[in-house]
């Protein structure tokens, strides 16, 4: 009756399932029968399936880990955009980008215009509950956050990324960011 119980507790605990424990069982009859002692082999037996499911549950505890400090990167860079957008930004002038192949628009004044065209200000995505804004940002917090975690950064000019191919015929006509149609 001790055996079953110690069967049962540990078919309950997930340390071994019903066929290694009729296996287990019927080797435990046999060796009765027989004279034989094989109770070394049922604890080598329980010991490897604890340490397989000691393996599997820290496995798994490693990817809940990692996911949850994704999470927590994402709400703080959110966080980090709320507290340090740049407010007033409401103006005449309309700036379009590109985000997520789609061409957008936002109103902004002047001087945001050109900070922007400058690559001073650059414009996040603000993405929270399924709902999607923009905020305008400093530069360098900008450049902080995107090295946190990439893909928050929309737009981000930076004029000495541009390079001139040596042989363009058209070097020396340059077309300004800002060039109004």
């Amino acid at each position: 009756m001790a055996k079953n119980a110690l069967q049962a507790q540990l078919l309950k605990a997930g340390l071994v399932d019903s066929k290694k424990a009729k296996q287990i069982s019927k080797q435990s009859q046999h060796a009765k029968r027989t004279g034989d002692s094989s109770d070394v082999e049922v604890k080598k037996a329980v010991a490897e399936a604890q340490e397989k499911k000691l393996e599997k549950d820290q496995k798994l505890n490693q990817e809940r880990q990692q996911v949850l400090e994704q999470k927590m990167l994402k709400a703080n860079i959110i966080q980090m955009i709320k507290q340090h957008q740049i407010t007033d930004i409401q103006g005449d002038v309309s700036y379009q980008f590109v985000d997520y192949s789609k061409v957008k628009k936002i109103n902004i004044t002047q001087k945001l215009y050109d900070q922007i065209v400058a690559g001073h200000v650059a414009i996040a995505r603000l993405e929270e509950n399924h709902d999607l804004s923009y905020a305008l940002l400093p530069r360098p917090l900008a450049d902080r956050i995107d090295a946190k975690l990439e893909g928050f950064m929309v737009v981000s000019n930076d004029t000495a990324d541009v390079e001139l191919a040596t042989d363009d015929p058209y070097a020396a006509y340059v077309i300004p960011d800002d060039l109004m149609w």
